[in-house]
């Protein structure tokens, strides 16, 4: 089957709400630093009603890392749920208008479309409260089989996880994916989610997964040291490839016979860290899309980074594409 994408995102489909506070705001409402935690609608009221000049705005990991693709020039698409309410409404008119290729059908009943309240301290570190909302109602009826296999790879947020039916889901868009003999690319998404899910993960490594996203909490959780050194051996011994981020260390990327370490892409000042992960996938999915080495992608996914955290805002403000133009990539 000819390709249609160059990546197919399967995801949260989230409205974020963002403010800057201090770490005091965090004492204050009990909210753990740099993590994502899930929170129900009355804990997401709360913190709405307590946050002042909140910037509203769609995302979502999986969502922001097909927009990045799609920043890049390339040919990307997104599954996930979204309610028949204004958020929904507002999420599909976003990512469309982004370049995105969005057509997931709205539900017409049940829970209100998926929030997540982003706490950014003056450190760019950002907390994220989550709820899931009708996002955590994804299910296998929802994966579209022809799009997924009409894609060079299959993209997947760890997120997902933590719901039965979206775990039933991606084993099944997994299962039509490798059906295509397509790519599959795998995100962490969190250490608190590895926790979790540690074994599930592993699992999924040893027989589906080709592509590797995580940062070093991340990584150091799934094999659980305090050194990173050791983390990345252990992923030195898998078969497949891993872009390791360590914020202002840059990443590491790794297959079996080539490791490639690569300093951060220079930012005036970090403003906010979210979306950086998810914009370091963007450029990476999109050089192993194009076929480029590995160093490349690697470089694709720092620069997209860098972009994303020197403003408020999970997406690119500006076109990933100029500036991989500007560093040379033509």
């Amino acid at each position: 089957m000819q390709t249609r994408f160059d990546v197919v995102a399967i995801g949260h489909a989230i409205v974020d709400v963002l403010a800057h506070v201090d770490d005091a705001f965090l004492t204050a409402h009990g909210i753990a630093k740099g993590a994502m935690t899930l929170i129900d609608a009355f804990r997401a009221e709360t913190l709405e009603h307590a946050m002042s000049n909140a910037l509203e705005a769609s995302g979502g990991s999986a969502a922001n890392t097909a927009v990045g693709v799609a920043s890049f020039g390339g040919r990307a698409a997104f599954i996930g749920k979204v309610r028949d309410d204004r958020l929904g409404r507002v999420f599909g008119d976003e990512i469309r208008k982004s370049g995105v290729v969005f057509e997931s059908a709205p539900a017409k009943s049940g829970l209100a479309t998926a929030s997540s309240h982003i706490l950014v301290t003056p450190d760019g570190q950002r907390s994220m409260n989550t709820f899931l909302g009708c996002a955590s109602a994804l299910d296998a009826g929802d994966m579209a089989e022809k799009t997924i296999a009409a894609t060079e790879i299959l993209y997947v947020e760890g997120y997902l996880w933590d719901t039965p039916g979206a775990k039933a889901a991606i084993r099944s868009a997994i299962a039509h994916a490798k059906a295509a003999k397509r790519q599959v690319a795998f995100t962490l998404s969190d250490p608190f989610c590895v926790g979790r899910w540690r074994d599930e993960f592993k699992s999924l490594l040893a027989s589906d997964v080709d592509i590797l996203f995580a940062n070093e909490a991340e990584i150091k959780a799934l094999f659980e040291t305090e050194h990173f050194d050791q983390a990345f051996q252990a992923v030195r011994d898998w078969s497949g490839k891993a872009a390791l981020t360590r914020s202002a260390h840059g990443s590491v990327v790794v297959n079996a016979s080539h490791v490639h370490i690569l300093e951060a892409e220079p930012v005036a000042k970090v403003e906010d860290t979210t979306g950086a992960g998810d914009q370091y996938a963007a450029g990476f999915l999109y050089g192993v899309a194009r076929g480029l080495p590995l160093g490349n992608c690697g470089r694709l996914g720092g620069i997209a980074a860098a972009e994303v955290i020197s403003h408020l805002g999970p997406r690119p403000l500006v076109s990933l594409k100029a500036l991989a133009s500007k560093a040379g990539f033509g």
